[in-house]
């Protein structure tokens, strides 16, 4: 089962700019991101990028750049410019991984791969992982998910969802918690029907732009994630936890 591995990187960024090419103990977050993709057994792995100085960085330690257009409005909008230059065929998988996750899991890349590859019905599949927090469930930086029994995704929130309406969060309530991990597998030819969508209404409520996929009627696939990736960097102090992580396991 055949996959690629698509890294959206954009060197603008409001709460940390240049982010891609920060010094994580010595290594950029987007070597350390390239690293951990080409470890999940993906047959190819590029960046996708509309930024030189990160295009740079990428040929400087090997990696494959694929430049795209600085208009995108998303990830997948760039990704669906890199599906018509590579001419990919409509069902090529193709793994979405975010340019700031520096420590994602191979396996889970791999995870996500194959768990696509197994669908009859969705032609998207993403991960999540139990919440037990109540202080992650009341976070709206925290996406959570709920599925159908089959693992089809009913609805992304920013919002405690299912709401306890009792408020009383006890083991077995908690237990319906998931967190939505921002990593996407998807059809090649999916990924050109996504970006003629309109943008939803529901999308732009929550500012999630997976609410489009559900808006049209399409499945998504949500699995349990084998590993809970470690450190994510969106802001300053992101960046110096991850510092500290790359010291401590490097």
């Amino acid at each position: 089962m055949a996959f690629i591995v698509v890294i959206p990187a954009r060197y603008a960024s409001s709460r940390l700019p240049g982010k891609p090419l920060a010094d994580i103990a010595g290594i950029t977050m987007i070597e350390r991101v390239y690293r951990q993709a080409l470890q999940s057994g993906a047959a190819r792995v590029l960046v996708a990028t509309d930024d030189e100085r990160i295009a740079a960085e990428v040929r400087r330690f090997g990696g494959e750049v694929c430049m795209t257009a600085a208009n995108h409005n998303s990830g997948t909008e760039r990704l669906a410019e890199v599906v018509t230059k590579l001419v990919l065929t409509p069902e090529t998988i193709v793994v979405n991984v975010q340019g700031d996750e520096p420590f994602i899991p191979p396996a889970i890349i791999d995870q996500v791969a194959k768990n696509l590859a197994a669908q009859q019905k969705a032609r998207m599949a993403t991960l999540a992982v139990p919440l037990t927090e109540l202080a992650e469930v009341n976070n709206p930086n925290v996406v959570k998910v709920v599925t159908d029994k089959q693992g089809y995704a009913l609805y992304f929130s920013r919002s405690a969802i299912p709401f306890d309406r009792d408020q009383t969060f006890t083991a077995k309530i908690a237990e319906h918690y998931r967190r939505h991990i921002g990593l996407y597998a998807y059809r090649a030819g999916f990924i050109l029907d996504y970006v003629c969508w309109p943008s939803s209404t529901l999308e732009q409520i929550e500012a999630l732009e997976q609410l489009r996929v559900l808006w049209q009627g399409e499945a998504i696939h949500v699995a349990t994630a084998l590993q809970v990736p470690a450190v994510g960097v969106d802001t300053p102090e992101d960046l110096a936890r991850a510092v500290i992580f790359a010291r401590q396991y490097d």
